[in-house]
C-alpha cells in the first residue's frame, strides 16, 4: 500500500517522529538529522533528554563542531560510551576530514561494546562532504515541507500536540485552524513560480510556531472578549510570514489572503477556497470547532485535489507547473535508464547508436553553410527585417559549426583519439 508507506508520519509532529526513532536506535546506530529552514532539532532533542533522566553537561552533551572542537567531541564521546550517555554533535559537515576519524572511533565503540544506555546524535546541513561509512550507519531525519496542499495542511496542524490543541478554547482552535491553512497556502503557492510570488522566500514551520505563540498570548490576553483581528493580521502578514517578503505585491497577496482568512465567519463554518463559489464541486469549509482528530478526519473527508481554486487562481494556473513537473519526472527516468557499455546479441550499445547517429548527422549538415555575404550582396535594401534576417543567419552558422565540431570530437573519442570528456559523454548520451 502506497499510500500507508508515504503518510506513515503524516500525523506526527517532530517529537513524535523522534520518540519512534529512538525506538529504533541503539548504541551501534546514531540518528542523523538533516538540518532544514524552520526545524529546531536541538529543542526536541532536549526535551527527550530531559524526559528520560538525563542532565544536560553532565549524562547529557552537546557540542557545536568547529575549530579545535574534535577533541572536545572525542572526550564527550569516550565519557558516553563508558557511562551510557547521551552526545549530539552539531554542525558536522563543517568538519568533514574529522567525520573520518568518527566513523573508525564508532567503529571501535560497536566492536568493544558501549554501555546499552549509550546514544549519538549527529546534525548537519545538506553536504556531499558526509563519509557513506557515517550515513549508512545512521537513521536518517528531516523535516521537508511535503508536496500537495492537503499534505501540507495536515503537516502544519499536526505541528501542534494533541494535547495543546484539545485544551485550547474554540476561538483559538478555528483561528489556528485558518493559520494553518494560510501557512499551507503560502507554502505550496511557491510551485506556481512567477504567477505565485514574484519571488521565492524561504517559508517554513517557525513561522508558523512563533505566530501560533502569538496568537496564544493575545487570545490569553484577551480574556474571551473581542478577537483583536487587525493585530493578529498585522503581525502574521507584516511582521511573521511578512518578514520575509520583500516584494510589494507579494506582501498585498499574503494580506488579502489574511483579510480573506481571519475574519469573524472563521470561528464557524466558512469557505476557505477564494472565489470558490464561480467553480462548481470545488469547495472545502472550515469545520466547526472540535477534537485534535476531527480537525483530521475533516481535512482527509474534504479536501479533494489540489486545484489553482484554492489559491484563488485561475484553473489554466497549473498548466505551466504540470508540464513542468512531467518534465522533471521524465528527466529522472532517463536518468535512471542503465548507461553502462554492455552488449547483448542483437542489442546496440549507447555508443552504437550515438556513432550511428553522429555519422548521419555529419552526412546532412557536413557541408552545410550560409554564406551571408553572398546574402547581403543579393539583397535589394537593408532594412530592420533584413538585419533580423542577417543576425539569425550567423546564428544558425555558429550553431552548424558547434554541431559539427562536437560531432567530430565525439568520433575521436569513439576511435580512442581523445579521452571521453563529461560533455562528450552527455552527447553520447542525448544522441
Amino acid at each position: 500500500d502506497g499510500d500507508a508507506y508515504i503518510e506513515c508520519d503524516s500525523t506526527l509532529n517532530s517529537l513524535e517522529i523522534l520518540e519512534s526513532s529512538l525506538t529504533d536506535s541503539t548504541p551501534k546506530t546514531p540518528i542523523y538529522f538533516i538540518l532544514s529552514a524552520g526545524s529546531n532539532v536541538v529543542a526536541d532533542l532536549d526535551r527527550k533528554a530531559s524526559a528520560n533522566g538525563l542532565e544536560k553537561g553532565v549524562s547529557y552533551h552537546n557540542v557545536s563542531m568547529g575549530q579545535g572542537q574534535d577533541v572536545v567531541a572525542m572526550s564527550c564521546l569516550e565519557t558516553a560510551h563508558r557511562n551510557g550517555h547521551w552526545v549530539i554533535l552539531n554542525n558536522v559537515h563543517l568538519m568533514p576530514n574529522w567525520l573520518v576519524e568518527l566513523e573508525k572511533k564508532l567503529d571501535e565503540y560497536s566492536s568493544d561494546g558501549s554501555h546499552s544506555k549509550f546514544r549519538v546524535f549527529l546534525t548537519s546541513d545538506p553536504s556531499k562532504s558526509i563519509p557513506v561509512g557515517i550515513l549508512n550507519r545512521c537513521i536518517k531525519l528531516t523535516n521537508e515541507p511535503p508536496t500537495g496542499l492537503k499534505a501540507n495542511l495536515k503537516r502544519a496542524w499536526c505541528f501542534f500536540s494533541k494535547e495543546s490543541i484539545d485544551d485550547a478554547d474554540s476561538k483559538t482552535k478555528s483561528i489556528l485552524f485558518g493559520l494553518c491553512h494560510f501557512h499551507s497556502i503560502l507554502m505550496e503557492r511557491k510551485q506556481f513560480g512567477p504567477m505565485g510570488f514574484n519571488m521565492k522566500y524561504p517559508f517554513s514551520i517557525g513561522d508558523l510556531r512563533d505566530s501560533a505563540t502569538c496568537l496564544q498570548n493575545y487570545m490569553d490576553n484577551s480574556g474571551g472578549g473581542k478577537i483583536p483581528w487587525q493585530d493578529l493580521k498585522y503581525i502574521f502578514g507584516e511582521i511573521m510570514y511578512g518578514g520575509h517578503i520583500v516584494n510589494d505585491f507579494d506582501r498585498l497577496l499574503a494580506n488579502e489572503y489574511l483579510n480573506f482568512f481571519m475574519k469573524d465567519d472563521l470561528l464557524d463554518e466558512t469557505e476557505m477556497y477564494p472565489f470558490a463559489e464561480d467553480e462548481k464541486g470545488l469547495s472545502f469549509m472550515s469545520p466547526a470547532p472540535t477534537s485534535f482528530e476531527k480537525y483530521i478526519d475533516h481535512i482527509d473527508k474534504n479536501m479533494s485535489v489540489d486545484t489553482p481554486i484554492a489559491f484563488g487562481l485561475h484553473p489554466n494556473a497549473e498548466i505551466e507547473f504540470r508540464t513542468q513537473q512531467s518534465n522533471n519526472i521524465f528527466n529522472t527516468l532517463k536518468e535512471l535508464q542503465p548507461r553502462g557499455i554492455f552488449n547483448t546479441e542483437g542489442v546496440a550499445t549507447p555508443q552504437n547508436v550515438a556513432d550511428a547517429k553522429s555519422h548521419d548527422l555529419l552526412d546532412k549538415f557536413g557541408d552545410k553553410y550560409f554564406d551571408v555575404e553572398e546574402l547581403v550582396r543579393n539583397l535589394d535594401e537593408m532594412g530592420p527585417y533584413q538585419n533580423v534576417f542577417i543576425q539569425e543567419m550567423d546564428v544558425i552558422n555558429a550553431l552548424l559549426a558547434e554541431i559539427k565540431r562536437s560531432i567530430k570530437e565525439l568520433q575521436l573519442g569513439f576511435a580512442g583519439e581523445l579521452t571521453m570528456s563529461e560533455s562528450m559523454e552527455d552527447l553520447m548520451m542525448s544522441l
